[in-house]
């Protein structure tokens, strides 16, 4: 879920209604969250704020409280921004270009500029001939990521946040080799001095400061090469963020492990005490959380759970808050905005269109509305009121169904009995809101349902849906499920799971369940795949 709420960042309170419809994308950063920039639908990046340092890219050193264009980036397709307390800014491109500008004490834009620099740059040294598809920044130091899986660092190197190998500035970007040689990279995140990877198999890499325990491999020296996490050997780590010394590690069954500084309760343990080596925080009523956030200015740790439910924890409008705590905001974006200090967000912001919200929104407050509502359909004897043109509209099954000829078509009441009622609610709601909320087995069901009427659509967003609820406990069910309905996609994606959680997933009762011909197609693929190698 998006912020739809842009004023709740200070810094947009003067811009004019018309100008904010029109942003794509944005992002606040700066000492105290006082700088941003933005990108309109037509492609023009506009830099609003205090402007230290040259940081807003707009070829002057002048404060500004109205966007003004920074001409080297208009037009050129921006991707996605990153930003480090130095202060610096980098922009990656579409097509895979670097841009960096602001303060270059310390070598952070990697280009030539010996101190400073307000005018947006690409950054050609080493990555003139790479693919960029990710950027990350920490205090004065800077991480490029390639669509091959290399990473690229430069800047700052007094902790070995570089992964060169030794402690000196390094003013180019330079390839991580080392233990990384081989890898490929998923997932890069910057602490204020250090730095961190996930592997495609879920390993997870650090290197740099380790002051306090950040780096997570249990004791507190620096590392001036990447170091394996080797606590999280048995788990597989999908995406991992840096706050300015702690560190969030969301596992692919959901769970989040916390580790580094924990002098305002960042990691959520109920204690202030530092923590080396990566720890499950079991908080059960918070369940399956689906995404994290910090940022490395900040000491507070957001997480969303199933529901959009986000919890926040760390330092929180200058208290300490030692428990993960129930917000009401909807979205990860929203509670930095709301609790962080500086309130700076931790990746930029994605605008929807107003328009569709809004039309959406009607759309919603129609499902099920037996005010306007022209069809009840009954299911297991509990009516679902809806309206025939939409159903005919976003449905080929009921597009046929309500023609002239065809019964239903002047029927006000239909009864159905091939799906149960939870599902085919489920079904009827998502035709009006585009959005699915239910259980793996529900999820299953309505699968069979996607498979039934045809609708490829539906059929993709339920098994993206499985995939998040996938655990080592439904992993196998959901697995001779995918076979059943010819679903190879998901079927593959429960065969990598089942590989990376083998003898967990073996141990468990569900696997013995196994008709005897999936049984003997597993074990032979899981050989091949070289499973039972010693």
């Amino acid at each position: 879920m998006i912020s739809r709420n842009l004023k709740k960042w200070p810094i947009f309170s003067l811009l004019e209604s018309t100008f904010i419809s029109n942003i794509q994308m944005t992002i606040v950063y700066g000492d105290i969250g006082n700088e941003a920039l933005i990108v309109t639908k037509d492609g023009m990046v506009y830099g609003i704020g205090c402007n230290a340092c040259g940081c807003l890219g707009i070829n002057d050193n002048h404060s500004t409280l109205h966007p003004k264009k920074v001409e080297a980036l208009c037009k050129r397709g921006i991707k996605t921004f990153a930003h480090g307390k130095s202060p610096h800014v980098l922009a990656l491109t579409m097509d895979g270009q670097v841009y960096s500008w602001g303060y270059n004490d310390s070598s952070q834009l990697g280009c030539d500029h010996t101190n400073q620099t307000s005018i947006p740059t690409v950054v050609q040294n080493n990555l003139s001939k790479k693919f960029i598809v990710d950027i990350a920044c920490g205090h004065s130091h800077c991480l490029a990521l390639t669509d091959n899986g290399e990473v690229y660092a430069w800047g700052l190197n007094d902790h070995g946040q570089v992964g060169a190998g030794f402690n000196s500035t390094q003013n180019v970007p330079t390839k991580v080799k080392s233990i990384l040689t081989g890898k490929k990279i998923i997932c890069i995140s910057c602490g204020d001095s250090s730095s961190i990877a996930v592997t495609e198999n879920g390993e997870v890499y650090s290197w740099g400061d380790n002051g306090v325990g950040q780096l997570g491999i249990g004791n507190y020296v620096d590392q001036v090469t990447p170091c394996k996490v080797t606590t999280l050997a048995e788990v597989v780590i999908e995406k991992v963020t840096c706050g300015y010394k702690h560190i969030l590690a969301l596992s692919d069954e959901g769970v989040l492990y916390v580790w580094g500084a924990n002098c305002y309760g960042q990691l959520g343990n109920g204690t202030d005490w530092n923590v080396s080596i990566p720890t499950k925080l079991e908080v059960p009523e918070i369940g399956k959380i689906l995404d994290i956030a910090t940022s490395s200015y900040n000491n507070i740790s957001i997480a969303m759970a199933v529901n959009n439910r986000v919890f926040m924890w760390g330092q929180c409008l200058g208290q300490s808050i030692k428990i993960p705590t129930l917000t009401p905001q909807k979205c990860l974006h929203d509670a930095l905005a709301c609790y962080a200090w500086p309130s700076v967000m931790h990746q930029p912001l994605i605008l929807s269109n107003e328009k569709r919200v809004n039309l959406i929104d009607c759309l919603k407050e129609s499902f099920d509305d037996p005010v306007t509502s022209d069809l009840t359909i009954e299911v297991q004897g509990k009516p679902i009121r809806v309206h025939k043109s939409i159903l005919k509209i976003r449905c080929h099954y009921f597009r046929t169904m309500f023609q002239e000829h065809w019964v239903e078509n002047n029927q006000n009441v239909i009864e159905h009995d091939q799906f149960s009622y939870d599902v085919y609610r489920n079904f009827l709601k998502y035709l009006y809101t585009d959005e699915i909320e239910l259980d793996v087995e529900n999820g299953l069901e309505l699968l069979d349902l996607a498979n039934a009427y045809s609708e490829s659509r539906l059929k993709r967003r339920c098994i993206q849906m499985i995939k998040k609820e996938i655990t080592v406990t439904n992993v196998i069910p959901v697995y001779s499920r995918s076979i059943k309905y010819d679903t190879k996609e998901l079927e593959e994606f429960c065969f990598k799971y089942a590989m990376n959680h083998m003898t967990a997933v073996i141990n468990d009762s569900n696997f013995a369940k196994l008709d005897e011909s999936t049984l003997k197609d597993f074990i032979i693929k899981a050989a091949q795949a070289g499973a039972f190698k010693t």
